[in-house]
């Protein structure tokens, strides 16, 4: 029972990173030349792309540590 649980928490929680760090990754920011003006909206699409891409990061990040709490639960469960 717990067994299952286990193998389900970590089969969800990395299908959840996977899909989290697919999205953090399509995001693009805008390359800025050298000799370019930039404006404020430009600069605020930037920032914005930054700490969208940061945030999917950190939620990726923290799906793939509960998968991997998940596993090593289930391997300290079968060593019990």
């Amino acid at each position: 029972m717990i067994a299952n649980m286990l193998d389900l928490m970590a089969l969800f929680s990395a299908l959840a990173a996977a899909f989290l760090w697919f999205r953090a990754s399509s995001v693009f920011v805008r390359r800025v030349q050298k000799n370019e003006a930039i404006n404020s909206l430009d600069l605020n699409r930037i920032v914005t792309a930054i700490n969208r891409t940061q945030a999917l990061n950190r939620r990726a990040a923290l799906a793939t540590a509960l998968s991997a709490l998940a596993i090593a639960l289930k391997l300290a469960h079968g060593m019990l």
